[in-house]
């Protein structure tokens, strides 16, 4: 067992291309022992977002507090705290802050190469 406290963690500045006022910190991943999964928190500031990408993986994402939305190609969906997102794997997407608070979101992803 390996027991977290993500405060503990030192984030990380989100630097691709598109991303502003993201940090991430990995929860728990390869480094920690977990063979199949990561877990990883995302901040994402005021005004800011993530890089609108597309990836092979699914992931799941639980919205802990803030407001925003998921940008997909030709919509957007509101993000409120307790919402859950399955994001299925080649789906175009970013998370965008819409409030004056920060996002912060829980996402969960497979171990991929």
């Amino acid at each position: 067992m390996k027991l977290v406290k993500w405060r503990d963690l030192e984030p990380q500045e989100v630097t691709q291309e598109g991303a502003v006022n993201t940090t991430i910190r990995v929860l728990l991943g390869p480094d920690d022992g977990v063979p199949n999964f990561i877990m990883r928190l995302f901040e994402i500031g005021p005004g800011g977002q993530t890089p609108f990408h597309i990836h092979d993986w699914e992931h799941e994402m639980f919205v802990l507090a803030g407001r925003g939305v998921c940008v997909l190609e030709g919509r957007e969906v509101p993000l409120a705290p307790d919402d859950a997102v399955f994001m299925p794997g080649g789906e175009k997407h970013c998370f965008r802050n819409t409030g004056d608070e920060t996002l912060r979101v829980i996402c969960l992803i497979p171990k991929h190469e």
